[in-house]
């Protein structure tokens, strides 16, 4: 039996053997064409034109936003959940304690929930996973019981000892120089010290970078034709990535070099006009930005937390004899506080090198403040301010252990108890720092002509006025000054009486 066709559908195939691109091409252009009931109407769900296929479309039943304001303000925040864990390796139990409680208050500054913390007494640290494999083990199954998601070790760990100690585990794991590192970067606000910040966090990423799957893979070698006509295996992405680090490690640099310039211009002004300077150091969280706002009314930032300010701050003060000084506070220290963020902060830190005198504030209220001023000690050493003159201020006088303040203050020679915030002692400190400031060299007595009144206002505010007197011819003054106001005060000096 023969099929019989009608004449349109026979010029269509006709055309289709003369002109098959052309009938293709309608094809594509009219869906209508390709769709049939029996093939297409049986597809599960709506079908959409090309446009809308292509178009982001919302899923609905996925948003998780609250409209009840009740669900709202009981919801709480997700925290990153840590376990801390720490090496003994020397001193007491009580000594390890004591790092791994500071440990955990520098884990809930930068934001963390810590849920459990382990020592490990040691010799030194294992060389491959820090506590040692059996240990590691061990910690695994306590990140498991308490649904941790990040492991803290107080310590600084190797690029290889992050790695293998991830490995078991398996939840992320940082050391004591990355959870300072965060806080920093958290904390810092002027542009100087945002610049410090990022250098030591490059500083300390740069050898621990690490590449999976394509970031094994090597760019195309450069040869001499271009093209096809390569050479050489060229880099790979890590080491990529560690170049460009390094190219923005030496612009950090020169920007920090800049920003000190401006820093120094100001130091230089202080030194000409023979301004005393003060700087305020000490361990974190002693009270240092309490006792400037004691001591000045700042009004700098007061928070009880690690490093809660970074940027230093300069302001004018005066001394109960009515003379002149700076003070200045720096930023806080720590014990092992990573040398990249020593390194970085070595501009701002030259404020406690160039200072006339050292208030080193201490916790009298920490369980070893003893220790704090071990560790402040020698960031001061390493700075170069070894040769500054110091005074301790144990703050938190009416929190501390009388005991401990007793003992404090028989230990250290030139110390005094002071409390920032009750006002204990604060008197007592300011006549120690007019004590303690240097004086100027030269004592002169002149009789100063009424005309040339401005050398008597320099005298108090630049030297130490010791007596005044107002005479008919002119004030007669006795002062401590400068050599250079002393020459301009030598023409009004009386002469001797036989």
């Amino acid at each position: 039996m023969t099929s019989s066709s009608s004449p349109s559908q026979a010029a269509q195939r006709a055309f289709a053997q003369n002109n098959p691109e052309g009938l293709r091409a309608d094809a594509l252009m009219e869906e209508d064409v390709a769709w049939s009931f029996e093939i297409d109407g049986e597809r599960d769900g709506d079908q959409f034109d090309r446009s809308e296929r292509a178009a982001l479309r919302r899923v609905a039943g996925l948003s998780t936003e609250l409209e009840d304001v009740t669900e709202v303000e009981y919801r709480q925040l997700r925290l990153e959940r840590v376990v801390l864990v720490g090496v003994w390796t020397t001193g007491t139990s009580q000594d390890a304690e004591n790092s791994l409680a500071e440990l955990a208050a520098l884990a809930e500054t930068a934001g963390a929930l810590v849920l459990d913390g382990v020592i490990q007494r040691r010799d030194k640290p294992d060389a491959a996973t820090y506590i040692g494999s059996g240990k590691a083990g061990e910690l695994r199954d306590i990140v498991l019981e308490s649904g941790a998601d990040t492991v803290i070790c107080d310590g600084e760990l190797s690029p290889g000892q992050l790695i293998h100690l991830e490995d078991v585990v398996k939840v992320k794991v940082i050391d004591r120089t990355a959870l300072i590192l965060d806080i920093f970067a958290q904390h810092a606000k002027s542009r100087e010290g945002k610049a410090q910040v990022a250098l030591a966090q490059m500083q300390y990423m740069l050898p621990r970078l690490r590449g999976w799957g394509q970031s094994l893979s090597r760019q195309m070698g450069g040869g001499k034709g271009g093209g096809l006509a390569t050479r050489g295996p060229g880099e790979t992405k890590i080491e990529t990535d560690r170049r460009r680090i390094r190219e923005k490690m030496a612009k950090m640099r020169r920007e920090i070099a800049e920003m000190k310039t401006g820093r120094e211009i100001k130091r230089q002004e202080r030194r000409r006009n023979k301004v005393p300077s003060v700087a305020i150091a000490g361990y974190t969280n002693a009270g240092k930005s309490s006792l400037l706002n004691r001591l000045t009314g700042a009004g700098v930032l007061v928070e009880n937390a690690l490093f809660a300010t970074l940027d230093p701050t300069v302001r004018r003060a005066e001394t109960p004899s009515g003379r002149l000084y700076t003070l200045a506070d720096t930023v806080g220290f720590v014990r092992h506080l990573p040398h990249h963020l020593v390194e970085a902060f070595r501009s701002t830190m030259e404020e406690v090198g160039d200072s006339d005198l050292i208030l080193h504030v201490v916790d009298g209220s920490h369980p070893a403040p003893e220790e704090q001023l071990a560790a402040v000690r020698e960031v001061i050493r390493d700075v170069g301010a070894t040769n500054v003159p110091e005074i301790v201020v144990i703050n938190k006088a009416d929190a501390a252990d009388p005991l401990t303040l007793q003992r404090l203050l028989r230990i250290e020679k030139r110390s005094i108890a002071v409390s920032a915030r009750s006002g204990q002692g604060i008197e007592e400190l300011l006549a120690l720092i007019d004590d303690e400031l240097p004086r100027p060299s030269v004592e002169i007595e002149a009789l100063v002509p009424y005309t040339h009144g401005k050398l008597v206002a320099r005298a108090h505010t630049d030297g130490e006025v010791i007596s005044e007197e107002h005479t008919p011819e002119g004030t007669l003054l006795k002062a401590r000054v400068h050599e250079e106001l002393a020459a301009d005060l030598a023409p009004y000096v009386p002469a001797p009486t036989a």
